[in-house]
C-alpha cells in the first residue's frame, strides 16, 4: 500500500516529534536539541539528539536514526503501514485507502507540485528579461540585493492575461491544471478560466520542506489589493503554511531567533539583514497551526508585527490566542515598532535599530498587562473591570502552575504601579514603574554556611540519590545553596556540575558514576548515615510525588529566610525577564518554600495562591 507523501507530511507535521519520542524517553531540552538516553542501546551518558525543527532524531552513540514514523516502528516493533495508523489515529487523521482513487489523488498531487514548479520558474525568469525591468526595478529599490531576489525566487507575472497559460502550454500544463494550483480562476463554467494574477511581482510560497505550494503578487502601480495571496488548493493552506519557513529553518538551526511578521518584504529585508529566522502568515492572522510551527522552532518566538493600531490589534490576538497553550518552554515574546513602521522599513535603518527593538521585547505577561490595562482606570467601577479582565486572562493558562504565576505577577505589577513612589536620598525613587518593589531592594546576604543543619544537608542529597529524576526540577535552587558540612558540599556541588551528565540515570547509575569521581567519602557520608533513617516513602522504588514534597520540605528547611529572599528576588528577576529560565526558577523556590511550611499538604490546590501573596 503506498501512503502519498503529502499525507505522511500532514501526520509528521501535526505530532511533533519531541512528544513521540518523549512517550519512550526521558528527554531534557539542552540548547536547541531535545536529549536523552537512547532506547536502542545501553548506555549511561546521553547520546540521544531530538531536533524538533528538522524534524528527526539522531543518536551518536549507535547512530540511530530516523523520523517519528520510523521511531514507533523501532520501538513497538511495529510495520510502516502498522505505525502510520497508530500515529494517524493520535493525529486525528485517516489513512488514505489503498484505492484507484486514491491512487488518482496522489498522482494528481504530484502533478500539480510539478505545475507549481514550474509556474516558479517561468515568473523567476521572466523578472530578468526584459518585460520584467520594470518589476526588477521596483524590488532593487526596496533594498533588495540580486542575491537575495534569486534566493527567493521572486519573479514577474506579465503586465496582460494569458502569459502563464501560453508559456506552459508546451509543457502540457492545462488551464485546469493551473486552476488547480491557484493561478488561474474560473468563476464561471460556461467561460475559460482567467488569469489571477497579472502585472504583478511574484512571490512563490514554499511548504516546510522547500517546495512550491503557491503564490501571491504584489501589483505594480495603484492598483487594489495591493498584496494578493492565491487561493486553498490541495497544495496551500493557509491556516498552516508560513511564508519563509523553509529559510528560517535553516538559520534558526544555525542560532537565528524566530520573527513573526506580517508581510512578505518584512520576511525578504529581515533575511537580507541577518534576522534569517523570519516568517510571516499569509493573509490571515496566525493560528493555532501556526504557533505550533513557531514553537516547533523555538520556545519563545517573538512577534513584530506593524507600529500601527491595526499590528498592535493582531499582536494582542495572537497573544490571547497562544495563552491556553503557553507552559514553562513555550511562550511568546512582542516587539512594539515605532509608529508607522513595520520590520522592513525598521532594519533599513540598520541592523542594530531592529537588533535593539528585538532586545526589548516584553514577555507575554507584560503585553498583555499593558493591553488590559493601557490606561490605568480610576473608578472603582474601572479598575474592578480591568481586574477581572486579568484574572479572566490568567484563568485561559492550562498549566496550574504557571497559572498562578500569571496572576501573581499582575497583582504585582497592579499594586505596584498603583502606589506612589517612595525616595530615598537625595529624592531618587527606590523603585521603577512597572517592577515590584523587590526588584530595586538591595540584594540580601549570601546563605550563611553555619545556617545549614548537617541531618537536613544530608536529607536532601539523599534523596536526590535516591530519586535522581528530581535533579532536573531541584537544579536551580540547589545550585543557590552552600553546605556546612565540607563532604555534603563536595556532592552538592558534584551534583550541580553534573546534572546535565546524570539526566535519565537511575539511583544505581548516577551512585556510579558520582563514586567515579572520586566522591565515595561523601557518598558514604551521606548514605551510610542517613538512608536508612530516611521515610520509607523517600528511600528508592517509592512514589515519585511523596519523594518530591519530602524533598522540598527538606530543602525549604535548610534556611527559610533565605529561601523567602531567594523567591523575592527570583519574582523580580521574571518579572523584569519573564523567561523560561527565570520562571522555573521561581516555581521551584516557591514549591521549596510551601513545602516547608507543609501549606502543599494541607491543601495542594491552594499552596500557589498562597506562596504568590507573600
Amino acid at each position: 500500500m503506498a501512503i502519498p507523501e503529502s499525507f505522511l507530511d500532514e501526520l509528521r507535521a501535526r505530532l511533533p516529534l519531541g512528544a513521540v519520542v518523549g512517550r519512550r524517553v526521558q528527554l531534557r531540552r539542552v540548547g536547541r536539541d531535545l536529549k536523552g538516553l537512547c532506547p536502542f542501546h545501553a548506555e549511561k551518558t546521553p547520546s540521544f539528539h531530538v531536533r524538533e525543527d528538522k524534524g528527526f532524531y539522531h543518536c551518536f552513540g549507535c547512530g540511530a536514526h530516523g523520523d517519528a514514523i520510523r521511531f514507533v516502528m523501532n520501538t513497538e516493533n511495529l510495520g510502516f503501514i502498522d505505525a502510520v495508523e497508530k500515529l494517524a489515529a493520535e493525529a486525528g487523521l485517516t489513512v488514505p485507502k489503498p484505492t484507484p482513487e486514491a491512487a488518482a489523488a496522489a498522482e494528481r498531487h504530484t502533478s500539480l507540485a510539478g505545475v507549481a514548479e514550474l509556474a516558479a520558474r517561468h515568473f523567476s525568469e521572466a523578472l530578468w528579461r526584459r518585460e520584467g525591468a520594470a518589476a526588477l526595478a521596483y524590488l532593487r529599490g526596496r533594498g533588495l540585493t540580486d542575491e537575495t531576489i534569486r534566493r527567493f525566487g521572486l519573479g514577474w507575472s506579465g503586465e496582460g492575461r494569458g502569459a502563464i497559460a501560453q508559456a506552459l502550454k508546451g509543457e502540457g500544463v492545462t488551464g485546469d491544471d493551473l486552476v488547480a494550483v491557484g493561478l488561474l480562476k474560473q468563476d464561471d463554467a460556461s467561460r475559460p478560466p482567467v488569469d489571477l494574477f497579472f502585472n504583478r511581482v511574484m512571490f512563490p510560497i514554499h511548504d516546510r520542506r522547500g517546495r512550491v505550494i503557491g503564490f501571491g503578487g504584489r501589483i505594480m502601480g495603484d492598483g487594489q489589493p495591493k498584496y494578493l495571496n492565491g487561493p486553498e488548493t490541495a497544495l496551500f493552506s493557509k491556516r498552516r503554511t508560513l511564508y519563509g519557513l523553509h529559510h528560517a529553518r535553516a538559520a534558526v538551526a544555525s542560532g537565528a531567533e524566530v520573527i513573526a511578521v506580517e508581510g512578505y518584504m518584512d520576511v525578504i529585508a529581515l533575511a537580507q539583514a541577518g534576522f534569517g529566522g523570519a516568517v510571516a502568515p499569509l493573509g490571515t492572522a496566525l493560528t493555532e497551526d501556526h504557533l505550533a510551527e513557531l514553537w516547533r522552532l523555538s520556545p519563545a518566538p517573538v512577534l513584530c508585527f506593524d507600529g500601527d493600531a491595526a499590528g498592535s490589534r493582531a499582536a494582542l490576538r495572537t497573544a490571547e490566542l497562544a495563552l491556553p497553550r503557553v507552559a514553562v518552554g513555550r511562550t511568546l515574546k512582542l516587539a512594539s515598532l515605532p509608529a508607522g513602521d513595520d520590520p522592513d522599513t525598521l532594519v533599513r535603518r540598520g541592523p542594530e535599530v531592529f537588533r535593539a527593538t528585538l532586545a526589548a521585547a516584553r514577555g507575554l505577561a507584560d503585553a498583555l498587562f499593558d493591553a488590559a490595562c493601557s490606561t490605568r482606570a480610576t473608578t472603582p467601577e474601572g479598575r474592578a473591570g480591568q481586574r477581572r479582565k486579568l484574572e479572566d486572562l490568567a484563568a485561559e493558562v492550562t498549566d496550574a502552575t504557571l497559572r498562578e504565576e500569571y496572576r501573581r505577577h499582575w497583582r504585582e505589577r497592579w499594586f505596584g504601579e498603583g502606589k506612589p513612589q517612595r525616595t530615598g536620598q537625595k529624592g531618587r525613587p527606590n523603585g521603577q514603574r512597572g517592577q515590584p518593589a523587590a526588584a530595586t531592594r538591595a540584594p540580601r546576604p549570601a546563605l550563611v554556611p553555619a545556617r545549614a543543619g548537617a541531618v537536613r544537608e544530608r536529607d536532601v542529597l539523599a534523596l536526590i540519590l535516591s530519586h535522581p529524576s528530581l535533579l532536573p526540577e531541584a537544579e536551580e535552587a540547589l545550585a543557590s545553596l552552600a553546605f556546612r558540612s565540607a563532604a555534603c558540599e563536595r556532592l552538592r556541588a558534584a551534583l550541580v556540575a553534573e546534572a546535565e551528565t546524570a539526566f535519565g540515570l537511575d539511583s544505581a547509575g548516577l551512585i556510579d558514576h558520582l563514586d567515579q569521581m572520586d566522591l565515595r567519602e561523601p557518598l558514604d557520608a551521606v548514605l551510610g548515615t542517613r538512608l536508612s533513617a530516611l521515610p520509607a516513602c523517600t528511600l528508592p522504588g517509592a512514589a515519585p510525588a511523596e519523594a518530591r514534597e519530602a524533598f522540598f520540605q527538606a530543602l525549604g528547611q535548610l534556611d527559610p529566610e533565605r529561601l523567602e529572599a531567594e523567591v523575592a528576588e527570583a519574582r523580580a528577576r521574571l518579572a523584569a525577564e519573564f523567561t523560561e529560565a527565570n520562571e522555573r526558577r521561581l516555581i521551584a523556590l516557591v514549591q521549596a518554600m510551601d513545602a516547608a511550611s507543609g501549606a502543599e499538604r494541607d491543601d495542594p490546590h491552594a499552596a500557589s495562591s498562597r506562596a504568590a501573596n507573600t
